[in-house]
């Protein structure tokens, strides 16, 4: 069986709409009005005359309509691959590789005639997984935090100093949803009784939601469910209080756009910040894909919806050892420029310096490092135009750079499936944000979106400490960017000042 998501166009002008959030989110916070989902289906979602025709003519290829959306402008369909392969023909092989096997696309898709001038994308013909892991050490057993096994998010939340309290209120998350995107694995709630208990904070309401029928699905072995679990236990223990609703989906064709998409268009869960620690090089040659996610972004700004994504865990490769093709990549859809992107560092005798574990790729492991670096698709956004992003070290050309903030990847106390031991990576930021995000929206009755433009505006007023020291070239292996004084492509901005953040918004 096949699964493919079929973009169409928008019913109204999507460049105008992009022009829109850019204008608004140069508006001061308060002055804002941000889209409903209802206002932003009703202006921007598909037309239900192209999304009806399109539903019938696959159902006369015998595809299942799985999923409809005017406001995502989407149809998952399912079915047989051959028959997928009669609606819309591609050059489709299977590749083999020591990690397993996927399908590969080659060329073009060829879109029906009559559906030319409909049909934006279609995604899910290609399996090849994302990649992430939680960086972690050796898994030790009910031993609680401290020592080797790292300590609670709670104690990087007061390194950087997120606010506690705003106005006699206390920001614990109350109020929110912090939505979590997944590609396998699961968790345990014995587990997070457990954890919470051991940290001495409340333990979150945490939901699991299918996308294209994957489920919440926890293993006794594989690094899917520690990604799961250190999501959830970051931003749980630093906003509590706050939904958590996890988006399971498969980590293969369709599904991370669909889970992306599905958190975003959520009517339900109404998440107001998504947080994203898996990902996967940046292709200049997919402009299709690049620009599917991209408009699912602007959505998300339009409707205040802030996203956090890692930057990556292997500096410049954007690979780990097992799956490196030599190259030097940008992470995506960490690189898309209507995102907050989050780095990593970790700290050295106090202060933080680029996270980097100084190891060469070696039998399939080493050289974990935080990623960083200029994209070679992406333009420089205007929030980054003063900001003095260098040329890329590939194609010595300008574009976005990341991250955009970076804060500790390392030693962040976990519990997956019993064992307990310190975890990390940017996979660990892109949580430890979101929640900080939360407690601003708690703080602000408002939420706050898309905060690029902010942070870059307001770095003298002390929104963001400067990281000075270190590299994200990984040793022996492949070269990358350095640390120094103001933005760089290892830090971003430097790590955020909660507090500061909050005062001046």
């Amino acid at each position: 069986m096949a699964s493919i998501t079929v973009r169409v166009k928008s019913g109204g002008d999507v460049a105008d709409l992009e022009k829109k959030v850019h204008a608004l989110y140069a508006k001061p916070l308060k002055d804002r009005k941000y889209l409903s989902k209802a206002e932003l289906a009703e202006q921007y979602g598909a037309k239900a005359e192209h999304l009806n025709d399109l539903e019938h003519y696959a159902q006369r290829h015998h595809l299942l309509v799985s999923h409809r959306n005017a406001g995502a402008r989407t149809l998952v369909l399912t079915g047989r691959l051959g028959d997928v392969l009669n609606m819309f023909r591609a050059n489709v092989h299977m590749y083999h590789h020591a990690s397993g096997t996927y399908r590969g696309r080659q060329g073009e898709i060829l879109i029906p005639r009559r559906f030319k001038d409909i049909i934006t994308g279609v995604f899910g013909l290609d399996t090849r997984p994302k990649h992430k892991a939680p960086h972690r050490k050796r898994a030790l057993s009910m031993a609680g935090p401290g020592g080797d096994n790292g300590v609670s998010a709670t104690e990087f939340a007061k390194r950087y100093n997120f606010p506690t309290s705003f106005q006699g209120t206390k920001l614990d998350g109350s109020g929110e949803c912090i939505g979590i995107i997944e590609l396998g694995g699961g968790f345990n709630n014995s587990d997070l009784q457990i954890f919470f208990q051991e940290i001495g904070v409340p333990m979150p309401n945490v939901s699991a939601i299918s996308v294209d029928h994957a489920g919440n699905n926890p293993t006794k072995h594989g690094n899917d469910d520690g990604e799961v679990m250190l999501d959830i236990e970051v931003a749980g223990a630093v906003a509590p209080k706050a939904n958590i609703a996890v988006y399971f989906a498969p980590n293969q064709g369709n599904g991370f756009l669909d889970a992306i998409t599905a958190a975003v268009h959520d009517t339900e869960r109404n998440p107001s910040v998504v947080s994203i620690s898996w990902g996967g090089p940046e292709d200049p040659g997919d402009q299709q894909a690049a620009q599917a996610y991209h408009e699912v972004f602007v959505a998300a700004a339009a409707l205040g919806v802030t996203i956090c994504v890692a930057s990556g865990d292997h500096g410049t490769a954007d690979l780990d050892a097992a799956h490196w093709d030599g190259k030097i990549h940008v992470d995506h859809p960490s690189v898309d420029d209507m995102v907050l992107c989050c780095g990593g560092t970790q700290i050295d005798n106090g202060r933080d310096v680029v996270w980097n574990d100084g190891t060469p790729f070696a039998n399939g492991d080493g050289g974990w490092a935080g990623g960083g670096g200029i994209s070679e698709l992406v333009p420089v956004p205007a929030y980054q135009k003063k900001a003095k992003i260098p040329k890329s070290i590939v194609s010595k050309k300008a574009g976005r750079g990341i991250p955009d903030i970076a804060m500790s990847a390392t030693n962040y106390f976990t519990r997956v499936q019993g064992g307990e031991g310190a975890s990390g990576g940017t996979s660990a930021v892109a949580p430890l944000m979101s929640a900080l995000i939360a407690l601003l929206n708690q703080a602000k009755k408002k939420k706050v979106g898309f905060l690029n433009p902010f942070l870059y505006g307001n770095v003298s007023k002390g929104v963001v400490k400067d990281v000075t020291s270190g590299t994200n070239a990984i040793a022996g292996t492949v070269k990358g960017y350095k640390a120094g004084k103001g933005w760089d492509a290892c830090t971003g901005l430097g790590t955020p000042d909660g507090t500061a953040i909050l005062n001046n918004l």
